[in-house]
């Protein structure tokens, strides 16, 4: 039982951890090209992808979007 409580905390910490990284990018961010911020954001399921996207788009509303926030063509925002 005490592995198991271990685990949990570790799994818990590591999504809090990377669920503030992802966070931070994508309504704090100077760029929407930050890599970490890509990477995590790219690996989201599509309807926590899409708020995230829609967060950048606000920010940078005339640059192209980042991987993981284009649309089909590239050059449109999902």
């Amino acid at each position: 039982m005490k592995i198991f409580r271990v685990a949990l905390i570790v799994l818990v910490a590591l999504s809090i951890l990377i669920g503030g990284r992802w966070y931070a990018y994508v309504t704090n961010t100077g760029s929407p090209y930050d890599e970490v911020g890509i990477e995590i954001n790219s690996r989201l399921p599509l309807a926590i992808r899409k708020w995230g996207c829609d967060q950048l788009r606000q920010t940078f509303p005339n640059n192209p979007p980042p991987y993981g926030c284009a649309a089909a063509d590239s050059r449109n925002w999902i």
